[in-house]
């Protein structure tokens, strides 16, 4: 006689082994139209399975969360239906539900192409409208092995032969279609609606492996209804208009090359960007008690050892070998091992702490070639990382301090609002649970005295600490993690980091890995999608252009200019013979935040003719006042609030 508690708190008991679905039906006819599957015990599961013992339910509606990860499963299936329906001969492998879609690898001699999307998705409208249901079906081994070898599906063949023994086969079957899963699934096929679109095709060896057979994987995206649909689409649109590597190529800041993959040739234009961001930062520590270090580039692997680098991390580290030496050397992919050669340098006494230490530190990290993506995945990287070494009692509020500049920076750079993340203990970890136990609650009590509030990141925490992870959204809609605060307990263990307490005796300081930015290379790909390329006057790195209209001109816009750079502004001057509509075409296309046309009658009255990034109207305006007026608009903002000149 099973109990079921529902959300609310209520109980209902039934006679007898009953099903989601009945139990959705004895709350209400709404609810037996509306739920999709439910979590049972806090599980997914089908609605149509059975529940035998006191349990918990949730139902799942379209409007949950929960609902979009089942409508992409689901899709994927539809999609594997609608490609054999169309492709006989076609052999489906996985097809999970991913980010923002779904997609499905399928074996064919002929690769897929876009233009087949037309009628795939035709087909796919017509399996959503005949709603059949999703039925599952549990399997001997054998039988499915069975099956799919005389259906010609050798990979599904495959998955089935190297599933655990202890593996329950689970299949699926949406009307005469049937497929190896584990679930759950919605109720039928028309759960899925119509709110779907197919994106791009790919190739995809099998399992990843090289040596494997090419697969062609389509992409698609789904979701809830077609607003929410259209509102992707409109967002991928508008994240093409701004994709920081078309923008960088435009307005030359930097490219990138087979001869150095994953590191970034910065032109004048760009590392001027990158100065000025890195400038900004370097004034924000310096205000909030940083000190800054310099680290070495190559450490004997026998440091990363110690560390537990080497064991964790050791197959996305640049080796280096020295032959007369014997030694094995490792291009360091994070810095926080060598902060801790510093702090052992002497006698440390805890009225030094909390030691504030920051590095705009240089790392090179392995990444696959087909995971690089442009500025924003690189091997080589720049982090505005630093360390606080701390006592127990100061990591609360010094993650105060860290989240009020965190909050601030990200106001300076337009973003004034982040969601917070708390990623706790993952299962390969080093230390042991007393030790977690202790960061952790150190890290919820630095969140309750900063007023942080955080959704919870399952084992998700580096493998040394608990962290917080600060995500950003941009300016259309989506998420970016850059900033992150770590506790740990074992680094300083680990390394031998010690100071001389008020008692006298040696104690390990905690220490505190903290970033904002994350890496100048991401984050100024972010800042450029962000702005789509129109900075604000003070980051960007071409603030002003002075066009001539005439050449008689061309002795007072070298003057002007010359009075703009003397004041601390950023001047580029265009004395080509172009006409004046062409310059400003040519300059608003590099996104020059202002232009200032000067032409003999400007000349002779000692006046610029001001005109915006984006706007038709123009200023006229004395050059003095022009001069003033925009060294004081450039002036970064954490200057204009100590009230300090550019």
């Amino acid at each position: 006689m099973p109990a079921i508690t529902l959300p609310d708190g209520s109980v209902r008991r039934f006679d007898g082994p009953v099903t989601g679905t009945t139990v959705a039906a004895s709350i209400g006819p709404g609810l037996a139209k509306a739920a999709l599957a439910m979590k049972l015990d806090g599980k997914a599961a089908d609605l149509s399975s059975v529940i035998e013992h006191d349990a918990s339910v949730v139902f799942i509606t379209r409007r949950d969360p929960d609902a979009l990860g089942m409508i992409r499963h689901d899709a994927a299936h539809v999609l594997a239906e609608a490609v054999q329906a169309l492709f006989p001969g076609t052999q489906v492998t996985i097809g999970p539900s991913i980010e923002n879609g779904f997609y499905y690898d399928f074996f064919r001699n002929q690769p897929f192409s876009v233009e087949d999307f037309a009628a795939i998705e035709a087909k796919m409208k017509e399996i959503v409208a005949r709603n059949a249901p999703f039925e599952r079906q549990v399997w001997a081994r054998e039988d499915a092995i069975d099956f799919f070898v005389a259906r010609g599906e050798n990979f599904k063949a495959e998955l089935v032969r190297d599933l655990p023994t202890t593996e329950t086969i689970t299949m699926y079957k949406q009307g005469d279609w049937i497929d190896l899963c584990r679930g759950p699934h919605m109720r039928g096929t028309g759960d899925v609606g119509t709110a779907f679109k197919l994106m791009k095709v790919a190739g995809a060896y099998w399992r990843g492996d090289h040596r494997n057979p090419m697969l062609s994987r389509i992409y698609g995206t789904a979701w809830r209804d077609q607003k929410e649909l259209d509102a992707y689409l409109t967002m991928l649109d508008e994240a093409e208009k701004r994709d920081h590597r078309r923008i960088g190529k435009d307005m030359d800041l930097f490219h990138l090359q087979e001869e150095a993959v994953g590191s970034v040739f910065w032109h004048p234009k760009g590392w001027k960007l990158y100065r000025t961001a890195e400038s900004y930062m370097r004034r924000r520590l310096d205000a909030a008690g940083y000190q800054e270090v310099k680290t070495p580039q190559l450490v004997d692997r026998s440091l990363w050892e110690a560390s537990g680098h080497w064991e964790k991390f050791r197959e996305h580290m640049f080796i280096a070998q020295v032959p007369d030496e014997d030694k094995v050397l490792a291009l360091k992919p994070m810095n926080c091992p060598c902060h801790v050669q510093i702090f052992r340098q002497g006698v440390r006494s805890y009225r030094e702490l909390p030691l504030r230490m920051a590095e705009f530190g240089a790392c090179h990290r392995y990444e696959p070639s087909g995971a690089l993506h442009g500025i924003m995945r690189v091997r080589a990287f720049t982090q505005d990382d630093a360390h606080i070494f701390c006592t127990e009692e100061q990591v609360a509020p010094e993650t105060a301090k860290f989240v009020a500049l965190l909050a601030s920076v990200y106001r300076d750079l337009g973003f004034p609002e982040f969601r917070v993340k708390f990623s706790d203990r993952p299962p390969l970890r080093a230390g042991t649970d007393e030790v977690w136990d202790k960061a952790e609650d150190a890290l919820k009590e630095a969140c309750a005295l900063a007023g942080v509030e955080y959704e919870t990141n399952p084992g998700e925490g580096a493998f040394y600490g608990p962290k917080l992870e600060f995500v950003l959204r941009d300016a259309i809609g989506r998420d970016w993690q850059c900033g992150t605060l770590q506790v740990d307990y074992i680094l300083p263990e680990r390394l031998d980091a010690e100071y001389v307490g008020e008692d006298g005796a040696r104690h390990r300081p905690v220490m505190l890995h903290r970033a904002i930015l994350g890496s100048f290379e991401r984050f100024l790909g972010i800042l450029i999608e962000q702005y789509a390329g129109r900075f604000p006057l003070w980051l960007a790195p071409v603030q002003v252009t002075v066009a001539t209209i005439v050449s008689d001109a061309d002795p007072y816009a070298e003057e002007v200019s010359a009075a703009l750079r003397a004041a601390g502004l950023s001047v580029v001057t265009d004395l080509g013979r172009e006409k004046i509509n062409a310059k400003i075409r040519e300059h608003s296309v590099q996104h020059v935040p202002l232009i200032l046309v000067v032409g003999r009658k400007e000349a002779e009255a000692r006046t610029v003719a001001l005109r915006r990034l984006g706007g038709e109207a123009q200023e006229v305006l004395p050059l003095a006042e022009a001069v003033a007026r925009l060294a004081a608009e450039a002036t970064p903002p954490d200057l204009k609030a100590s009230g300090v000149a550019a």
